[in-house]
């Protein structure tokens, strides 16, 4: 590549150490397309003939079928994914080969190459963050009116159904698959063209070449465009994201699965056992997606501590860019397949979710509500609420057993009618308002996210 300006070789073990070659190698088929677009961008321009662009696309395309057959051989000694294509093309079909590399540097061809990869990574990914959505929804309707507690700091709070519980990671994910789209529109700008950092006195016309590519539009500053990869860790925050609501799903998973909780049951492919406690069935991948959130986390934090200190435009640092990016979207590929998987064989237990959401204690809100139903400012009625609870504990007696009497000790307000809203069922229906998880409601937000699913 540089062996005008250099009298020595480089040493074998320079060579060893700035290879990339061992995995960009991954990056092949959008480098491959990007030169055939460039090719055409050159014969649009005269640089090129018609056959000696034609020679070009033809070989190009022949070396990406060997490769895909695994018939290719990436040598080291040639750095990168970009320079074995080329050199090898040229090898094959002589002076032709030689005049792609016209106009274009590594610079703006490998920051091509990773927009490219990115592009086509993140339409994989919100496929697969639709069909956890579509697990999630297909899990929720399986687990019909199952009533459980609502949970903060990790105490009960009020009754939720399960499905409302599960609803809410659908939300989540679709906050995720937007960060994807917006990411996605935002990295699809295409830098070939900027050169190594001040373009070409060589002009092609970009917006040919972005058109062939797909790209939406071309940069405007070729410093920034060579430098730029913000867009790598825009992406990384947001499949960062995704891990961490995969992580809280995961943490939800463990203990709903634990003896002393025994919400859901998972199935035996999607757990395992243990070495010494024959007993044993351990929730395996909602542990592994948890700890695989922190690399994940790790990943980002990798990306923004390797630009903090750049200055303009490339510079070889930038080589540490693929291993982060592609471990996220690897990690995060898979921990999204064998969730979906294992949420569509978990089943919920609607004996241990309504026995715990049978505690009393669960609808004290609701009898504060009633209280303010009766005239009883919030602050007042939630203080009486609160002598009531203790009142409970300290007599051992539930709300359901107390006497209208005992009631009427703590307020005048309570009525013949306080029993009723002591009804889980009843408790339930009244939770109607927009957002709120009555089963009328949890219906139409199944059926609403099962429609946006089909139709996305």
């Amino acid at each position: 590549m540089w062996k005008g300006r250099f009298a020595q070789e480089t040493s074998a073990l320079v060579q060893r150490y700035g290879e990339s070659v061992s995995f960009d190698w991954r990056l092949y088929p959008h480098d491959i397309a990007g030169s055939i677009a460039h090719s055409k961008g050159l014969l649009k321009a005269g640089i090129l003939t018609a056959d000696e662009q034609g020679q070009i696309e033809a070989g190009l395309l022949q070396i990406r079928a060997e490769i895909e057959k695994g018939d290719f051989e990436f040598k080291e000694s040639l750095e990168d994914v970009h320079m074995n294509i080329e050199a090898e093309l040229t090898r094959r079909i002589g002076p032709a080969g030689a005049k792609l590399h016209t106009a274009r540097s590594r610079n703006d061809q490998v920051a091509t190459d990773v927009r490219l990869f990115c592009r086509t990574s993140i339409d994989a990914l919100n496929e697969l963050v639709r069909a956890m959505q579509a697990a999630l929804i297909e899990c929720g309707e399986r687990g019909g009116g199952a009533v459980m507690p609502g949970y903060t700091h990790l105490q009960r709070g009020q009754p939720v159904l399960f499905a409302h519980h599960l609803l809410a990671y659908v939300e989540m994910l679709a906050r995720d698959a937007a960060r994807l789209t917006d990411c996605r529109q935002r990295l699809n700008v295409m830098p070939l063209g900027s050169g190594a950092l001040a373009g070409s006195t060589i002009i092609l016309d970009r917006e040919f070449v972005a058109q062939q590519l797909g790209f939406d539009s071309v940069s405007q500053n070729s410093m920034d465009a060579v430098s730029d990869r913000d867009f790598i860790a825009e992406l990384l925050f947001a499949i960062s994201l995704v891990g961490v609501h995969l992580s809280r799903l995961s943490e939800d998973v463990i203990l709903w699965a634990s003896a002393e909780f025994g919400f859901v049951r998972l199935s035996d492919a999607h757990t395992t056992g243990s070495s010494l406690m024959p007993q044993k069935k351990n929730p395996d991948v909602a542990e592994l997606t948890r700890g695989k959130s922190a690399r994940l986390i790790g990943n980002l934090m990798s990306i923004l501590t390797l630009l903090k200190g750049l200055p303009m435009t490339y510079n070889r640092d930038l080589q540490e860019d693929k291993e982060p990016l592609f471990d996220s979207i690897d990690t995060l590929s898979l921990a999204l397949e064998v969730f979906t998987e294992m949420i569509s064989g978990m089943d919920v237990n609607p004996t241990a979710t309504t026995a715990a959401a049978s505690d009393p204690m669960l609808l004290a809100t609701d009898l504060a509500d009633y209280l303010v139903n009766h005239g009883v400012p919030f602050r007042q009625a939630h203080e009486v609420i609160g002598k009531l609870v203790a009142y409970s504990i300290e007599k051992s007696r539930s709300f359901g057993e107390m006497t209208l009497k005992e009631f009427q000790q703590f307020s005048p307000a309570f009525g013949a009618d306080v029993t009723a809203c002591l009804n889980l069922e009843t408790a339930m229906q009244a939770r109607k308002g927009i957002g709120a998880p009555s089963p009328e409601n949890v219906k139409a937000q199944l059926s609403r996210w099962r429609k946006v699913l089909t139709q996305s």
